[in-house]
This record gives structure tokens, sequence and C-alpha cells, in this order.
């Protein structure tokens, strides 16, 4: 059987190759393109401006179906939504809609797992399976835009801040960005779409040198090398001056701030002196920190931080004169908050397997 082209893995210049390979003029391209980014149709059936001959060979030809729904979850307040995707190889991946007052923010995942290892995050609990291709990617974005647009509303924002690490997946990641920024296309603008990092440096270098307009947040969570190797192993890679070098790098490149985040843990780097460790650090660079009281997660007994403690936490920096925001929480009640995405339907189906049954 011949397998099937994914459309949504095609930038313009691949489609029209695409297109004319099957005999038709280059202008169907468009339409289709049309069809898919602006209209987010969800099957080429629906392509009413194509010939019904071509949209029947289409159809044999290609696909659209990158991910199949397996579960959709509301939190209780309605203001946030997780879908759980089963992709075409049988690995799984979570999306997560955040509605705001002015805002229909996106978190996308762009790895089916993750290779950093950070142990307060779900993800990093489970380990590494496979990079997303930009389709995949792409497509956990069409779905809710396609999902949004039946209310009358639209994606505003989208965080690379899912399921994996994004500058690990750098060229598919970057492509789907690229996709989503086109303006005959998605026309989503380039600074309302954040790619977040823990810290691979030579990634961070190469994404300044770029000059991207895209905003980059790197995950710090610690400001001291013994704290952080606690927390983030690739910190024994790109210790923090190293990585602290490439930020400042990033920010004469590109005149960007730069953000970075930081999961508060009761007692572990909530303390004063890690406050007052960061503010030395980051004084005078052109950042913001987000501050975000730690999510649980299974895999780790650390606990968020009291309000007391971020108040006073935020205060040190600023002494610095270090900006900072405490991060909203959202969808905590179905770990859908931040460093709380992982593949539980797995899981589960093992659970509820006879151990003997379970093969390593």
């Amino acid at each position: 059987m011949t397998q099937k082209t994914h459309l949504y893995d095609l930038d313009f210049p691949a489609l029209t190759h695409f297109v004319t390979e099957l005999g038709e003029p280059k202008f169907r391209a468009r339409q289709i393109w049309n069809w898919l980014y602006t209209q987010y149709v969800a099957d080429v059936s629906e392509m009413a401006n194509l010939p019904k001959e071509l949209r029947v060979r289409l159809a044999t030809a290609v696909s659209l179906n990158t991910g199949k729904i397996v579960v959709k979850q509301e939190s209780s307040d309605n203001q946030t939504s997780k879908v759980l995707f089963q992709l075409p190889d049988g690995q799984y991946i979570e999306t997560v809609l955040m509605k705001y007052a002015k805002r229909r923010t996106l978190c996308i995942s762009t790895q089916a797992g993750c290779a950093m290892g950070c142990v307060f995050c779900a993800t990093g609990q489970m380990g590494f399976f496979r990079n997303l291709t930009s389709g995949e990617i792409v497509q956990q974005v069409l779905y809710f835009a396609r999902e949004l647009a039946a209310e009358g509303e639209h994606v505003t924002n989208i965080v690379m801040m899912g399921m994996g690490e994004p500058l690990h997946n750098y060229d598919q990641t970057l492509t789907a960005v690229d996709r989503l920024i086109t303006t005959d296309g998605f026309n989503l603008g380039a600074r309302k779409i954040t790619i977040s990092t823990v810290g691979l440096v030579p990634a961070i270098r190469r994404y300044a040198a770029e000059g991207r307009q895209t905003p980059l947040a790197v995950s710090l969570h610690a400001a001291t090398d013994e704290e952080r190797n606690k927390l983030i192993p690739v910190n024994k890679r790109w210790p923090i001056a190293e990585l602290l070098d490439a930020c400042r790098e990033y920010v004469i490149k590109t005149g960007r701030r730069i953000t970075f985040e930081w999961a508060l843990i009761n007692g572990e780097n909530d303390t004063l002196d890690q406050a007052h460790a960061l503010g030395s650090l980051l004084k005078g660079l052109i950042c913001h920190v987000n501050l975000i009281p730690l999510n649980p997660t299974e895999g780790y007994g650390g606990r968020p931080s009291s309000r007391e403690q971020v108040d006073a936490f935020q205060a040190a920096l600023a002494s610095y004169g270090v900006s900072s925001t405490v991060r909203v929480r959202r969808g905590i009640d179905i770990q859908a908050g931040c460093g709380q995405l992982r593949d539980r339907h797995t899981i589960e189906l093992r659970r509820k397997l006879p151990k003997d049954s379970i093969q390593s």
C-alpha cells in the first residue's frame, strides 16, 4: 500500500510541487493551502472549490490525520481544555487551550516525551520517545483553531511549552513556527509564539544568530549550579554561566527581552538566598521572570511555595531591578498546568494488565 502524504508536513513550495506532480495547475496549491490554514478543514472532501475528481484523488493520496483524539478534558472552571492525541505510530501527546479575558493561548507539544529529565516535570519523568514532525506540531494548533472558529473566536497566542524540549527538535519546531506565521496562511504574529528551552546553549546561540522575532523563554529554576544540577540534569552539560552568556548574546543580537521561567518549590529554590543570587545574575539584563508556584506531579514530592514566600522572592528580585510576575495557575485539576503533561493513558493501561504480561 502506498504511504499517504501528510499535507500538514508540507510548506507551500512543497505543496505546490506535490500538486503539479499530480498533473494539476499550480493555483490548486493555493486553494488547498487556504482550506488548510484559513478555513481549518478536517477533510479534503470539504474543499468545495476543488473539482470532485481531484478531491477523490486526494482522498487516496493524502492524509490530514496526524493524530486522533483519545481523551478530552475540561477544567472545573471551564477555562482550560486538554486533549490527548494518539499519533499514527501509537505515540501520545497532550495539548492545552487556556482561555483568558482577551487571549486564547495554546500550549503545544514538540516531542513525544522528553529527554531532559527535569525532576519536577511529569513529561521529563516519562522519558523520551521521538521528535514530532512539523505537521504534528501544526496539527495541534489547527485542531483548536477549528474549535475556536466554531465559537467565533481565534487563537491569539502559542507557547511551545508542552511535552518535550522545543530546541531539542529545533528544525521541526521552527519549521512549524514559520508555517504558522506565514502571512497568507495561518498568519499569527511571530511575537505571539513563545519558544521555551531548559538551556540548550548551542541551540540558543543558533536561535539568536537567526534573528527570529519569536520570544524566547528559558526554564532556569535555580541560580546556582549546585541547586540547578539537582533539578535540571542538562545543567551539568551547560552550567549557568555558559547559559547566561548565550542569553546575553540573544538579547544583544535580537534586541528582544528574554524571559526566565522559575517553578517555585517550597524550601528548595524559593529561599531568599536563591532570590538574591538570581537578582545578582540578572541585574542589568533585559529580561523578565515568570514565577510559577510548583504544579504537583506524581513522580516528585516537592510542594508549591506559600503566598508569603512568593511575595518575599518577588520583592528580593525587585531590589535588583529585575521585573517579575506570578503566573496564574490553570488546569491543575486536569493535570494541564506547566510541567504536568504526560502520557497517562498508556500508564493506566499498563497498570490494568497482569504483571507477567508486561514486557520491558
